[in-house]
């Protein structure tokens, strides 16, 4: 493992700089059109603990971040954890970094009573796939993703009204 890096948890104060991995994960996703969310909305939503942020540290200098929040299983009865972003910055991949992520975000699932992670990567992203496989990862068989946003979210939820 990488004995020049640390994993530490963002506070508040961090908020700037968790906004900035965003945007740069966004560019290397080739999304950064999609990218809304304001520096006061995501203060607000770290300082609530809606969600939960990892940094990392490496010689110094902050090269990546792990974004993720609890979710709950009505079958299990358990919580799990979501990781919702996960970037390393290019030029400090290779070193370990992304291992210690996952093995923190374990140890933190452990500690608080989950049972899984869960997380989605995009197709083309060949690169994290096979990482992902070698930490013991395996994509989800059976189930698809859906999504309901845009003009259909907001039609729908006027519909209740005529119903």
């Amino acid at each position: 493992m990488c004995q020049k890096t640390i994993i530490r948890i963002a506070v508040s104060e961090d908020t700037a700089l968790v906004l900035r991995f965003i945007r740069e994960l966004a560019e290397y996703e080739h999304l950064l059109e999609s990218v809304f969310i304001t520096e006061e909305v995501l203060y607000e939503w770290i300082s609530s603990q809606r969600i939960e942020v990892l940094l990392a540290e490496y010689e110094g200098a902050t090269v990546g971040f792990a974004l993720y929040y609890f979710t709950y299983s009505t079958f299990r009865g358990q919580p799990g954890i979501y990781i919702e972003d996960l970037f390393v910055r290019p030029q400090f991949r290779g070193l370990g970094i992304g291992t210690m992520f996952f093995c923190e975000l374990a140890r933190i699932a452990r500690l608080r009573g989950c049972f899984r992670l869960d997380w989605m990567v995009l197709d083309w992203n060949t690169d994290s796939i096979a990482f992902y496989k070698k930490l013991g990862g395996h994509p989800v068989e059976d189930w698809t993703t859906f999504r309901l946003d845009g003009e259909a979210l907001k039609l729908l939820a006027e519909r209740l009204s005529a119903l």
